[in-house]
């Protein structure tokens, strides 16, 4: 697999577990966790603005563009604070998050982050 390759996968891996954590968090209601006025309507809305963002950031990765780079390390910077900020209020008693296959996807949401981030900062080293 090339440098694109990696870059484009990564990319649509990260942003797939990233919305369907936010799916998770729909039934977890996070607008309550997080004290999002008006509750599920700004929830809906900030999350249509988040995938709008994430998607044109895909076709910026895609395309290879000068931005894409700046997309996948947000996107992958958004999955290691949603892990991170999970994991806080899961440790600070919160039962939000914690059935075995919401805990899957923040796990591996971290992972490919994780990931995401290496590749994208090793071309950027590399340059």
């Amino acid at each position: 697999m090339n440098k694109a390759d990696w870059n484009v996968n990564l990319y649509l891996l990260n942003a797939a577990l990233l919305f369907t954590h936010q799916i998770d968090s729909a039934f977890w209601k996070e607008w309550d966790l997080f004290g999002i006025p008006r509750g599920i309507q700004v929830f809906l809305a900030l999350n249509f603005l988040l995938l709008l963002v994430a998607l044109h950031g895909f076709r910026q990765v895609v395309s290879g563009t000068k931005t894409a780079r700046a997309f996948s390390l947000l996107l992958a910077a958004a999955g290691v604070f949603a892990f991170c900020i999970h994991t806080f209020f899961i440790a600070t008693g919160h039962p939000a998050f914690t059935l075995p296959v919401s805990l899957a996807i923040l796990g591996a949401t971290m992972l490919v982050s994780l990931a995401q981030g290496f590749v994208v900062w090793r071309d950027v080293v590399k340059m």
